[in-house]
């Protein structure tokens, strides 16, 4: 054999051995993950992810995955089933785990676990969602619920559905445990759930005040599955002092990192190989709940609060790439706080320091205080700030301030340090005298109420009539109309009628401030198509006329029958009042003894000129 033919042999197979040790790496890499709860001792458990030790360090929400891969976490927790598939797959590029979440139906937002078509409807939507995203080599655990047993009339029930999940995931899914999530371990909830829930593998808990006596109570209550704590952090804005009776009085940003701290030392390291798997911290992120700040662990900006920080530290990985520390933030001082006159001017200071000595950017806010609190996590709409409110002193430590009118509100101070860090602190002051009128914060048009990537401040939350015959997704991949995803709802029933629409706050129906001020746009324009062609249904602008906060317009609606291909609507708004926009759009259909699907994307108001 001649050397030529023996190197050609060789190198064929060189390529063939490359070709298979690349096609190994690959499946190894997109390969379905096989998760186990093993039991260690008698009340010692983790959790074994392809055979190895796995505890969750892990975070709530699915913003910032690389700081959250940085500073030592290894997995994220989700809610909702809306965006799975994306949420599951930005995890993977960031070699992290997810905790999914399935949104089981509330009876405060309208579910009725009593009946059996709703409950039957909701397994059929569980079974889906499993199938779909049981391989996905992110998939940690399944989270069956959020705190659906709050304000609940039919318990029993619940947890009947519950246990009923876990089985059929069991069966479709063998190589991932089951949670479910609670708010709290108060009265007989351990030993109802231990009793109604076996096939559950892991009791996920939300516990924010009470965290640090967490093990001891749940081992008094009788617990006896492993528990992984769901969402921790500050103690809640129902478990905070209050002024004036009923408004929360708010920690800084470097008083919450402590309450972080005392939190996972208290609840998850020192049960870890016992009955604690790990933890998710809650925000990842930012949210508007009760005030703009308090559960959220960074700003709108990206800037890092100490929470950050403080979870790095817990995480072990002191040595990330996030090296700069943040500013420490002392309380406000005001000369005044209650009792405040119309058209007095007050003086409020705040003190920060910083280890690196960066150089400091302050900036002061005064926003109108939230008439009520929203109840078991339900996002709230940002309430109106008054620049001129600050009179002088904008960009420095010192500010006088002159409130807009009467009522409650709350002064803000924040300091960033041009690295990224940053720490707040805040002040509610009570003033005498007329509310002033309530002003809506404008937006730019144009305005996106629907779209990939967008955080609108609406919500499709408000259901209406046959609500259990309603079954809408906002992150389906069946030929979007732009972007990777789009909106496909369908009305199952023969018979009835059925709509959703868009609500700020969510699942409000005007009895609560919100909205946006949209005046500058004069047309909603939407894209839609049918999965049949010929549908016909109602789309609308406004849908709350007569409430305490309704639109401030009336509404205007269309009638379209739809075809099978994406065409472009428009809702025409020429000489709206559009100052107050809380529903700028829904949906209604009345069947014809057959039921609809179709498909919504690329929601926005225009200025379209004439």
């Amino acid at each position: 054999m001649s050397t030529k033919i023996l190197w050609q042999k060789m190198l064929c197979l060189l390529r063939v051995s490359l070709c298979g040790i690349l096609c190994c790496s690959a499946i190894e890499a997109n390969a379905q993950s096989v998760v186990k709860v093993v039991q260690n001792e008698e009340v010692g458990f983790s959790l074994l992810k392809d055979g190895r030790p796995f505890f969750i360090c892990g975070a709530g929400g699915n913003q910032y995955l690389s700081v959250l891969r940085e500073m030592g976490g290894n997995s994220m927790r989700t809610w909702g089933q809306e965006t799975a598939r994306r949420d599951l797959d930005n995890a993977q590029k960031e070699g992290l785990s997810v905790a999914l979440g399935f949104w089981m139906g509330h009876e405060r937002h309208g579910f009725d676990y009593s009946d059996p078509a709703q409950r039957q409807r909701q397994k059929d939507e569980v079974r889906r969602w499993v199938l779909e995203h049981k391989d996905h080599p992110a998939l940690l655990v399944w989270g069956i619920g959020n705190e659906v047993e709050l304000e609940c009339t039919h318990e029993e029930e619940i947890w009947a559905q519950i246990n009923d999940l876990a089985t059929m995931i069991h069966e479709l899914d063998p190589n991932h445990p089951v949670m479910m999530v609670v708010a709290e371990i108060g009265g007989e909830k351990v030993r109802r759930i231990h009793e109604k829930c076996p096939a559950v593998d892991i009791l996920g808990i939300n516990s924010y005040g009470g965290a640090p006596s967490l093990p001891e109570r749940y081992r008094a209550a009788g617990g006896k599955k492993p528990y992984i704590l769901t969402e921790f952090g500050p103690a809640g804005h129902w478990e905070s002092p209050k002024f004036a009776e009923n408004f929360a009085i708010e920690p800084t940003s470097v008083e919450k990192a402590q309450q972080y701290a005392r939190a996972y030392e208290k609840a998850v390291a020192s049960e870890r190989g016992k009955l604690c798997l790990g933890s998710y911290v809650f925000l990842w992120g930012n949210k508007v709940e009760a005030t703009p700040t308090w559960y959220g662990m960074f700003l709108p900006d990206g800037s890092h609060l100490a929470a950050v920080e403080t979870m790095r530290g817990l995480w072990g990985n002191a040595k990330g790439t996030l090296r700069n520390t943040v500013p420490i933030v002392e309380k406000i001082r005001v000369s005044q706080s209650d009792g405040i006159q119309e058209g007095k001017i007050i003086s409020a200071q705040c003190s920060a320091s910083d280890r690196e000595n960066d150089a400091f950017v302050w900036e002061w806010k005064l926003i109108q205080e939230a008439a009520e609190y929203s109840v078991g996590g339900d996002a709230q709409t940002q309430t109106p700030d008054y620049p001129e409110a600050i009179v002088s002193g904008q960009g420095t430590p010192r500010v006088e301030v002159r409130l807009p009118g009467g009522g409650v509100f709350r002064l803000y101070a924040y300091v960033r340090d041009g690295r990224g860090g940053a720490a707040f602190a805040n002040v509610l002051l009570r003033g005498e005298g007329e509310p002033p009128v309530l002003r809506l914060p404008k937006v730019d048009l144009p305005c996106v109420v629907y779209g990939d990537e967008t955080n609108s401040p609406w919500v499709p939350s408000g259901y209406m009539g046959t609500h259990q015959a309603i079954r809408m997704t906002t992150d389906c991949r069946e030929n979007p109309r732009a972007g990777e995803t789009c909106i496909c709802a369908e009305f199952l029933d023969h018979s009835g009628w059925g709509g959703v629409l868009w609500q700020s706050p969510a699942n409000d129906w005007g009895n609560v401030p919100g909205g946006r001020d949209v005046a500058e746009a004069n047309t909603l324009q939407f894209w839609a198509r049918g999965e049949r062609g010929g549908e016909t249904l109602v789309f609308q602008v406004g849908g709350l006329e007569n409430a305490p906060f309704s639109d401030s317009f009336k509404t205007q609606k269309r009638e379209i029958t739809l075809t099978k291909e994406w065409r472009a609507y428009r809702i025409a708004l020429d000489g709206l009042d559009l100052r107050c926009v809380k529903t700028p759009f829904g949906w209604v259909y009345g069947s014809d003894g057959t039921p609809i699907k179709f498909y919504l994307d690329d929601i926005r108001f225009l200025k379209q000129e004439e």
